[in-house]
């Protein structure tokens, strides 16, 4: 068990530099305003994801998931775990499942990060 939360841990450091560095090149080559940095980003790791839980699962490889999915692709972006999790509703069928899961992921998401930021401000403004 030690030995998969260091491979999140590294997989994590190195997504995560990643992100900075895609999230650079693509800020240098975009005009500002709209965050096609992030959206970059998000296509990229999902396409990953979709590559990796393939490839792993084929080749009998699942031991890497920590490495690779948790922690690479976690730390590029988390929005390819969201993905797959919505894919993996969609594909058993469960479409209304998805369609909860979505909504419910970017409107309470979205509205938790609204709160932080009014409770923040509330409290050390």
């Amino acid at each position: 068990m030690i030995l998969a939360f260091l491979q999140v841990a590294l997989g994590g450091a190195v997504g995560s530099a990643l992100r900075f560095g895609v999230g650079l090149l693509v800020l240098r080559a975009a005009t500002p305003g709209f965050p096609l940095a992030i959206l970059t980003v998000n296509i990229l790791g999902s396409f990953a994801m979709g590559l990796c839980v393939v490839w792993l699962a084929q080749r009998g490889l699942t031991a890497w998931q920590p490495l690779v999915m948790t922690g690479l692709l976690g730390g590029f972006t988390t929005f390819s775990a969201f993905s797959l999790e919505t894919f993996t509703l969609f594909e058993r069928g469960q479409i209304g499942a998805a369609a909860l899961y979505v909504a419910l992921s970017i409107i309470l998401s979205v509205g938790a990060l609204a709160a932080g930021v009014i409770l923040a401000r509330g409290l050390w403004a």
